[in-house]
């Protein structure tokens, strides 16, 4: 499939601007968000003050440094409101999260902050290969997430037309890729799963599609499950990236041309890499935790914001922006156990690896005494050639078990199951983790 690839005159100024023009634009917003921020926000008030930074004393992009982290914490400690630096009449939407761990984290937009939304999810449209006219379908799930309005929005500036069927109802979305034929599909890269899936079931080929480029987000994914759905569905598939506290998809996005990592769009979201620990601000090219800054919104400005998002910062390549490398976890869902620090992705890796294996699984938290326990479902493929072997079985359950071990570090369980036995989401995210442990068991560190 031919890519559509930008030419030069299809991109803002700003995404071929110099490094120099680019921080003198950066160093100038950074100013207004933080006055903003300590001039509306008592939370930002008193936090600078406690810190005794004043916005005052920021004089280069390096002096951001001085200043406090925002957490999650944060914001539900000031549950609904109180970190708004507008009246709330001025709030023209609220988005907010689940909630399922605690206080759900608010977060609002201002007319002009919906429009700067738009503007950089058509731009990650575009650097993805959309165009104007092009026939966009959104999976992603409508309402309080901020997925399926923030595509929506952005496929609508970019001048696309919008098909905002949402999540759920798998047959039906295939019937209607089918019937409308859409280039483009924006939707987890787990549910996508789930649509090839049923492109097979209904007796389709999903390469013979009219799908051209997927842009998936809102869950870690990794290059092995990226050639496992370009090869499936004969598409594009590109990597968004973006969390509601920040602003929502579109922070950052791959280029068609390079696939070498999403671009940060440094005029709107200033990047910094730290140290989870510590919090010493590391070097670009070194791996730590990702904090942002806002640097144009006027409603809910984040000062520091700890993502959590483990990555490390790369060089512009297709663009005059920084990028950021593939998540390899979160520093609040590295699973711990008996000492060892693992990721599910790193156990979606070598399930990858294995041919005979789907990639759908779950990872199963328990305690057998003092130790913890952990077993690893998946499932085979629907499209195998021919059924397994008793011995064929037993020989792949002991090379999965032996993988993990090797590259992770621990000693699993592991159960093979038949295609179709693992739990599939109908809407957002995967269900990866299932934790049986007792309530003080960490699962989590860092949070």
């Amino acid at each position: 499939m031919p890519q559509r690839k930008p030419t030069p005159a299809d991109l803002e100024p700003i995404e071929r601007a110099s490094k120099d023009e680019l921080q003198s634009l950066q160093l100038e917003r950074m100013k207004w968000s933080l006055k903003h921020a300590y001039s509306n926000v008592p939370h930002y008030r008193a936090s600078f003050d406690s810190a005794g930074v004043h916005p005052d004393d920021l004089k280069s992009l390096a002096d951001l440094a001085k200043f406090p982290f925002t957490g999650k914490q944060d914001l539900r400690d000031n549950y609904p409101f109180d970190t708004f630096a507008v009246p709330r009449e001025q709030v023209a939407r609220i988005h907010a999260s689940s909630g399922t761990t605690g206080k759900p984290t608010v977060v609002g937009y201002t007319r002009k902050d919906i429009d700067t939304w738009a503007t950089v999810v058509a731009r990650s449209i575009r650097a993805a290969g959309g165009r104007a006219g092009d026939l966009v379908h959104i999976s992603y799930g409508y309402g309080l997430f901020t997925g399926g309005l923030g595509a929506h929005y952005g496929a609508e500036k970019l001048g696309c037309t919008v098909i905002p069927m949402s999540g759920g109802q798998t047959e039906k979305q295939v019937q209607l890729i089918q019937d409308f034929k859409p280039s483009i599909i924006m939707v987890t890269p787990s549910y996508m799963l789930n649509l090839i899936e049923e492109f097979t079931r209904q007796g389709f080929d999903p390469v013979d599609s009219s799908l051209q480029v997927g842009i998936f987000g809102a869950e870690p994914w990794t290059d092995a499950m990226r050639a496992e759905i370009e090869a499936r569905a004969g598409i594009d598939a590109m990597d968004i990236y973006g969390l509601s506290e920040v602003m929502g998809p579109g922070v950052a996005s791959e280029c068609i041309e390079s696939k070498d990592g999403p671009v940060i769009w440094e005029d709107h979201f200033y990047p910094e890499i730290i140290d989870s620990d510590t919090g010493e601000v590391l070097p670009d090219g070194e791996e730590g935790e990702l904090v942002f800054t806002s640097l144009s919104k006027e409603a809910l400005p984040i000062i520091r914001y700890r993502t959590r998002d483990l990555t490390r910062l790369l060089p512009p390549t297709s663009r005059s922006m920084r990028r950021i490398g593939k998540i390899t976890g979160r520093s609040d869902d590295m699973l711990i156990i008996r000492g060892v620090n693992v990721f599910p992705t790193q156990i979606e890796e070598i399930i990858l690896m294995l041919p005979q294996l789907a990639p759908h699984y779950q990872l199963h938290l328990s305690r057998d005494g003092h130790l913890d326990m952990m077993e690893v479902l998946v499932e085979l493929r629907q499209d195998a050639a021919a059924p397994l072997s008793a011995s064929e079985l037993a020989a792949l359950h002991l090379d999965l078990q032996h993988q993990i071990k090797t590259y992770v570090g621990i000693t699993t369980k592991v159960h093979i199951l038949a295609a179709g036995r693992i739990e599939r989401t109908a809407v957002g995210k995967a269900r990866r983790v299932i934790d049986k442990r007792p309530k003080s068991a960490p699962l989590y560190v860092g949070a």
